[in-house]
């Protein structure tokens, strides 16, 4: 079992952290296309009447929440993986250097991509939300407009920017719980997100309602922006990634296989699905994915079989962050072509859903490699502070190169 240190302060990001091993965690880069997949679907079933009639109202109930799940599940993993991947020589300047060379290349261009389909269609746009999507300030705007404006499912790296800002002063925070207590703290988290679901349900306003897609003006915007735009809420989430990452890494996490987790996280979404739509949505539901990736991680740390550890599937899961910045986009362009009330034959729509996926993936494809890829290798590569290196491990330098984060 591998314990964390409890050396001496240092000027680092993290206090002596001692990482297990592997620090590759490919069955997480696996499951990250997954959740990638759900959002992709629940855009695509809401947005194109390519699956019509009677299986078509099916399959958008089934995938009416999965796109939130899959959210949900991002934040999650973002807390777990950085903790997992923190060093003892990282500064909070050299953190906030890769984490920005890692996603704004590709935030600048999907941007500029959504804006020229935001002119075309002459979709309501006002400054505001041109300046607060540009600098990944829109999930703080209690407006759907601005919110979800121009790349609409940027506004979930909005909230992860706020994640990266606050992770340098969080992690050695969260790290000066004693290990006996982590799960003590799980606790207190999670009920700090009940918590935020019964302030939006009993608190905020519930006036004027949404009548939107399948909402059926059963909650305002107000009320579904706290629990699912609103950063510090959806940190809560991030929050639980860390100590999760904490309870691996000190091996006080249960004997539960790979399989179990995910039929729990199965069954979660299944009941989110019949819960109130405020607690389905967000921090709630979300909570049933954490046994899946705190699996995922120990399944890889022993070397235990697991699907998502496939060279194909491991592939795809690097492809998710510019495929789930993208989809949107080639979703929503497909939906103006053809017209959003247009239907097809079964098999017609069945082909174009996927050629439509087909064509997000091509459009991730090059992104990640002529784009993210390279800008990675150039400007994202650790560079340790040589008198933390040097104090606490002389031998983490000649290791950074070669460290890859799967995130």
């Amino acid at each position: 079992m591998v314990t964390q240190g409890t050396g001496p302060r240092d000027r680092g990001l993290v206090h002596a952290v001692a990482r297990p091993e592997p620090s590759r965690l490919p069955s997480l880069t696996g499951l990250r296309f997954v959740a990638a997949l759900l959002v992709f679907a629940t855009h695509v079933l809401w947005n194109t009447q390519l699956v019509p009639g009677d299986a078509g109202k099916e399959l958008r109930h089934a995938f009416s929440l999965s796109g939130a799940y899959g959210v949900g599940f991002f934040f999650i993993l973002s807390g777990f993986v950085l903790t997992w991947t923190a060093r003892p020589d990282d500064t909070a300047h050299s953190f906030w250097r890769r984490r920005l060379v890692k996603i704004g290349p590709t935030h600048v261009v999907t941007f500029a991509s959504a804006a020229v389909f935001v002119l075309s269609t002459n979709r309501p746009t006002r400054t505001v939300d041109w300046l607060a999507s540009l600098t990944l300030q829109q999930a703080w705007f209690p407006s759907m407009q601005t919110s979800t404006a121009v790349n609409g499912v940027s506004w979930s790296l909005s909230c992860e920017f706020f994640f990266y800002l606050i992770f340098p002063a969080l992690l050695p925070a969260l790290r000066r719980i004693r290990e006996e207590r982590l799960w003590a703290a799980v606790a207190a988290v999670a009920a700090l997100i009940v918590g935020a679901f019964l302030t939006a349900t009993f608190l905020v306003p519930d006036q004027p309602r949404l009548n939107v897609f399948f909402l059926s003006g059963s909650v305002s915007f107000s009320q579904v922006w706290f629990v699912y735009f609103f950063p510090p809420v959806r940190a809560l989430e991030f929050v639980l990634g860390i100590l999760l990452a904490r309870i691996v890494v000190s091996g006080r996490w249960p004997a539960i296989g790979l399989a179990p987790a995910f039929a729990w996280a199965v069954a979660g979404y299944v009941i989110a699905l019949y819960e109130p739509y405020l607690a389905g949505t967000a921090g709630m539901a979300s909570v049933w994915t954490a046994p899946l990736i705190a699996a995922a991680a120990v399944a890889d740390r022993r070397g235990d079989p697991s699907v998502f550890r496939r060279p194909t599937m491991v592939f795809l899961g690097e492809l998710s962050f510019a495929f789930y910045m993208i989809h949107w986009l080639v979703v929503m362009t497909a939906a103006q072509v053809m017209e959003p009330t247009r239907t097809f034959p079964p098999v017609t729509g069945a082909l174009l859903l996927l050629a439509l996926l087909a064509v997000a993936l091509v459009c991730s494809l090059f992104l990640y490699r002529c784009l993210e890829t390279p800008l990675v290798r150039r400007f994202g590569r650790h560079r340790p502070d040589a008198r933390t290196t040097r104090a606490s491990d002389p031998d983490a330098a000649s290791r950074a190169d070669g460290h890859r984060v799967p995130e």
